[in-house]
């Protein structure tokens, strides 16, 4: 069977709350809000993936993870990204961090993927995906920037299942690899 897979930082519930609670005010507007228990850090995005190659990103994720040392990532603002003349969508931005560039370029070398080292690293996370349609048709374009400081400890690297549930995406932890 192949699951699409990716590997994430999870968000502790108090922040996933907190941000739920900084998205009420555009609750009407056409954004398909991310559930509550979806929220995270997306650190790559590896495809369809087989059981057996799962085992094994597993595996590398892990012997990754416990080489790294806990580390806080800083975020600043929630805005419409990546581009706010073209959005797609409501997220949380953070300031550039070498620690995540760090952990994702380490990642991209045990499993075979690296191409080339980045510039930086500027983490999000997805609030809501705009629904280009409904958004295209508002006379006026409402706009969507807050400060929010916000301060993430880095405690684990996940390897992640998303399924299509009922009414919408589903996340499933397969494997928290715990950072040293």
């Amino acid at each position: 069977m192949k699951r699409k897979i990716f590997i994430s930082i999870n968000l502790p519930s108090r922040t996933k709350k907190r941000l739920i609670k900084a998205t009420e005010g555009w609750q009407d507007l056409p954004v398909k809000w991310s559930k509550e228990e979806n929220l995270h850090i997306t650190l790559l995005f590896l495809g369809f993936v087989d059981d057996d190659s799962t085992y094994e990103v597993c595996e590398k994720v892990l012997k990754i993870a416990r080489t790294e040392d806990i580390f806080d990532v800083e975020f600043d603002s929630i805005g419409l990204g990546p581009d706010a003349e073209n959005p797609r969508m409501v997220w949380v931005t953070g300031r550039a961090s070498a620690e995540l560039k760090s952990l994702v370029e380490k990642l991209e070398k045990e499993l075979g993927i690296f191409t080339s080292s980045k510039k930086e690293f500027r983490p999000h996370i997805t609030l809501g995906k705009i629904r280009k349609n409904k958004w295209d048709e508002l006379v006026e374009k409402p706009s969507i920037q807050k400060d929010f400081p916000l301060l993430v400890t880095v405690e684990s690297a996940d390897v992640m299942a998303s399924n299509f549930e009922g009414d919408g995406m589903e996340y499933t932890v397969i494997e928290s690899c715990e950072l040293n």
